[in-house]
């Protein structure tokens, strides 16, 4: 194996690429319109163009992926995650082309890819497995005859499905026909294949999975657990290892229903067994065929590289490790993963372009150690595998992930602990960000405690999203400071640069979250910054009455901040990007302001706290206070109109659903808050939508804002 084709993008890309490398194997990357110039097709060897803008142009084409095997002499492809990776036709055909597949045999694929025939196999195997139907026939009537005789709630899942997507569940009968609707359509879009099992859903249980391996000697382990039941839209978030519920002897059990699972199936490679937990019962969920977006918190416990180990099984050779070399995952610390993504603090997809990144110090995708072993001292370490850089466009097109922070400490709390430090200095400013809601989930008491459950954040979500508001609103009052400053200082980094004195007050109007708060502000010679709140005492305690900022002109922030005096600002400027330090009595605080367009700042405190700012100071008055009734719905992100159920005179009830789109992978329900009467459909089936876009308008005097699911 002289040279390997990834037939992926983004972060796994880039794994993959770094693997390689190390062991002196050439790389080939492929990529659509979209990634021409994206980080995994500038640090392969070689590139080749897909062409096409969406996945089905692209990386789900068998015939360009080959062809681009072939144009660049690669010998091997290795499928990463997602796409075709769990593709039994696409890992044939890379075998008839004579090319080496660095995945299971197809027929393990076929075997196991489907959710139904692993039931199969794990019940022939003795693995334990929830009551359902997983038969062929696919009639509606029979399905929700089946669901019946489950008994209600039921899960509903796409037989080839995985990552969350084509699942629902149902909690009584009349709401089975528009959830298996839903699903079916998600599964095709998805998958390419619409049909469905159904299982009894277990409502409040653990996700935990089995990391197994096994070569073409006939030798088969595992590598212990993952706990995964952090999810939003069944999609995971937050994984660790060890899971903090998970025994010995439960481990054991566990990996040996997996290794079973896996001999019976014939399977080689890397795959993870996926189970539902109850207390110490455990049930199949499924087998995902392909390494797992959670395999580094996997590496950072065995201190092995699993992404070496697919590829020198794929060469043939045998497992570095018995079963009896398998370190006691009790004794190798605690890692944990959390999943950056591009969606806002109600889980809805954004996208944008990435205008100013700060990572923590880290190793960016580690270099695992070759042998057991914590690191060396006591403290944590810190790993990132990302795809983004400044100036990367977040696009609709593919999955909403931009990367991964991993902790590896000697114990459980310390892992939070750094890892919710790392958060904190992360910025990604252009883009929204689930990076302060990871960080509040990590320091909920629920999931310290380690007793976080799949419906963890069914429960705890709203409560969260309140606490950064409160957040948001403390950090306002410096915010607008930093953002008044940025327009007001010249160039403060330069030595002897002069600030921009007024000695009369200017009136400042931030919209935030839909209100606007109006304060007044000027500058005086000496630097100092005088703000007054006009009307509110909801802007932050620093600015309920009058407050005073003195700015330190000084190129190093660092040096400033030791000599600054109390309510004092230090400011630097990079382009668009402007960053500031102000004293707060003993503590000092970083303000980074980044302009985004004519009057929008994207603004985050070295606390973390991140807020979305319009500068409408110069805008009519009109437009002030909180956002009045529209009678309109706008799209809230760029999507794929798939479904349209509002027709002009139709008369909608509260919370109906009027347009899906489909965005990142996934479906999104649009609908209304209250009844409403339509007037006009601007949008058909099959429309590419943006962000704003004027979706359904309403009679006059109907106010609709976009809710989804």
């Amino acid at each position: 194996m002289k040279r390997i084709l990834i037939a992926n993008r983004g972060e796994i890309a880039r794994r993959v690429i770094r693997s390689a490398h190390q062991m002196g194997i050439e790389t080939v990357a492929v990529f659509s319109e979209p990634d021409a110039n994206a980080l995994h097709v500038r640090e392969a060897g070689f590139a080749y163009a897909l062409g096409g803008t969406s996945s089905t142009e692209s990386y789900l084409r068998i015939d360009r992926l080959l062809a681009a095997a072939s144009a660049t002499g690669a010998d091997a492809v290795h499928p990463g995650y997602g796409f075709l990776s769990e593709n039994a036709d696409f890992a044939q055909a890379v075998q008839d082309a004579g090319l080496v597949w660095i995945g299971p045999p197809p027929a393990a694929i076929r075997a196991l890819g489907s959710k139904a025939g692993a039931k199969a196999l794990a019940r022939a195997s003795g693995v334990p497995c929830l009551p359902g139907y997983d038969g062929e026939d696919q009639d509606d009537a029979l399905l929700a005859q089946e669901a019946g005789r489950i008994g209600y709630p039921v899960m509903i899942k796409a037989v080839a499905g995985g990552g969350g997507r084509g699942m629902r569940l149902v909690m009584q009968a009349g709401e089975f026909a528009a959830a298996l609707r839903s699903a079916r359509s998600e599964a095709l879009a998805g998958f390419g294949d619409q049909r469905v099992l159904i299982e009894r859903a277990v409502l409040s249980p653990r996700h935990v999975e089995i990391q197994v391996f096994a070569d073409t000697h006939g030798q088969a382990i595992h590598l212990g657990e993952r706990d995964c039941s952090v999810q939003r839209r069944h999609q995971k978030i937050i994984e660790e290892a060890p899971s903090p519920a998970v025994t010995p002897a439960m481990r054991e059990r566990m990996g040996a229903s997996a290794v079973a699972l896996a001999r019976v199936a014939g399977y080689v490679g890397a795959g993870t067994v996926e189970f539902l937990v109850e207390g110490e019962a455990f049930y199949l969920m499924e087998m995902n065929t392909r390494l797992q977006v959670e395999h580094p918190v996997t590496e950072a416990l065995v201190g092995q590289d699993l992404v070496a180990w697919q590829i020198r099984i794929a060469r043939g050779e045998p497992l570095p490790w018995t079963q009896a070399d398998v370190p006691d995952m009790q004794t190798r610390g605690h890692a944990i993963e959390v999943r950056l993504c591009a969606e806002d603090e109600q889980f809805a997809p954004r996208t944008g372009i990435v205008r100013n990144l700060h990572w923590p110090a880290a190793v960016e995708f580690g270099v695992p150690r070759s042998a057991p072993g914590m690191p060396a001292g006591d403290g944590s370490t810190l790993r990132i595998d990302a795809c983004i850089e400044p100036g990367t466009e977040v696009t609709p097109y593919y999955d909403s992930m931009l990367g991964k922070l991993i902790v590896h400490a000697p114990s459980r709390a310390q892992a939070i602990d750094a890892l919710r430090a790392a958060l904190r200095e992360t910025r990604v400013l252009g883009v929204h960000t689930n990076r302060a809601f990871l960080a509040a989930c990590l320091d909920h008491p629920v999931f310290r405690a380690g007793e976080a459950l799949v419906p963890f954040l069914q429960t705890a979500a709203d409560g969260l999203r309140e606490n950064l508001l409160d957040d948001e609103r403390s950090a306002l009052a410096p915010a607008v400071a930093g953002i008044c400053m940025a327009g007001a200082v010249t160039n403060p980094a330069a030595e002897g640069s002069t600030a921009l004195t007024c000695r009369y007050s200017r009136p400042v109007r931030m919209r935030h979250r839909g209100s606007v708060h109006a304060m007044n502000w000027h500058m005086v010679r000496d630097g100092t910054i005088c703000m007054e709140a006009v009307g509110q005492a909801d802007v932050g305690d620093a600015a309920a009455g009058a407050s005073a900022w003195r700015l330190v002109p000084s190129p190093d922030p660092a040096g400033a901040i030791g000599g600054m005096q109390s309510s004092s600002i230090h400011g630097r400027r990079d382009g668009d990007a402007h960053r500031f330090f102000h004293r707060d009595a003993d503590r000092v605080h970083g303000v980074f302001a980044q302009r985004m367009g004519i009057d929008g700042w994207h603004v985050q405190t070295s606390d973390g706290v991140e807020l979305w700012l319009d500068d409408i100071s110069l805008h009519p008055a009109s437009e002030g206070g909180a956002a009045g009734a529209i009678a309109e719905l706008r799209a809230p992100f760029n999507g794929l109109v798939i479904r349209v159920d509002a027709r002009p005179g139709d008369a909608l009830a509260a919370d109906a659903a009027v347009v899906v789109i489909e965005s990142m992978k996934l479906e999104h329900s649009l609908g209304v808050p209250s009844a409403v009467q339509v007037e006009e459909v601007l949008v058909e089936v099959g429309q590419q939508v943006s962000p704003g876009q004027l979706l359904v308008r309403f009679a006059a005097g109907e106010a609709a804002t976009a809710s989804g699911s």
